[in-house]
């Protein structure tokens, strides 16, 4: 079995501790190949009975990420209504995502009709195959974080209207939205906290014992 020393453990709790949600991109572009080798990292993550239901979007097209941008407007838009007074001004100054600078955009599906590993583990939990996906993503978040590449997931999305606007099979259930790029700074802290919106909580607070 391979072992990992003290330093790689340090080395890899900073990692956890630096990630973040990135909002505020450079324009710059990415180097060559940088989602491809982001999904192939992604795919190494466990899946339930493993059914690898990940299904990625590599975004390119000029219109269809206008599209995109274009519902998250709308939906950010709508969102503004749930709140009132004082904390839907402070909404309002909330950057939420980075879809018009980032260079990067990534879709990813779960893929509900998957064969792949003959449904074990999914017949009391099929959800199950959506938490998988989320693995791939954050182990992606992680890998981007190493390089210094910022990722942003953009959930203010109507996820009908974008598997409408990427034409994608039916089957295949909208879990996220990635901007990716290099960030305009490196952050101490959550944007979100900075901003006084939201603090991060100790486990304790969210640990029981029985």
């Amino acid at each position: 079995m391979v072992s990992f020393d003290n330093d790689f453990r340090r080395q890899l709790r900073e990692l956890f501790v630096w990630r973040r949600d990135v909002r505020r991109f450079r324009t710059e572009p990415l180097p060559e190949g940088t989602l491809e080798r982001l999904i192939d990292i992604a795919c190494l993550s466990p899946s339930v009975g493993l059914s690898q239901p990940w299904r990625f979007v590599i975004v390119e097209d000029e219109a269809r990420r206008r599209a995109v941008i274009d519902d998250f407007k709308l939906c950010n838009a709508d969102a503004l209504k749930a709140y009132s007074g004082e904390r839907a001004a402070r909404y309002a100054t909330l950057k939420l995502a980075g879809l018009e600078e980032a260079p990067g955009h990534l879709a990813v599906f779960a893929e509900k009709a998957c064969e792949t590993g003959y449904g074990l583990g999914r017949a009391t939990m099929p959800e199950t195959l959506d938490y998988s996906v989320v693995a791939a993503i954050v182990s992606a978040w992680l890998a981007a974080r190493a390089d210094g590449i910022g990722i942003g997931w953009v959930s203010i999305l109507n996820p009908l209207r974008v598997r409408e606007i990427l034409d994608v099979p039916e089957t295949w259930k909208f879990i996220g939205y990635l901007c990716i790029g290099y960030p305009e700074a490196e952050l101490d802290r959550p944007e979100l906290e900075q901003a006084d919106w939201e603090r991060r909580r100790p486990s304790k607070d969210v640990t029981i014992r029985r």
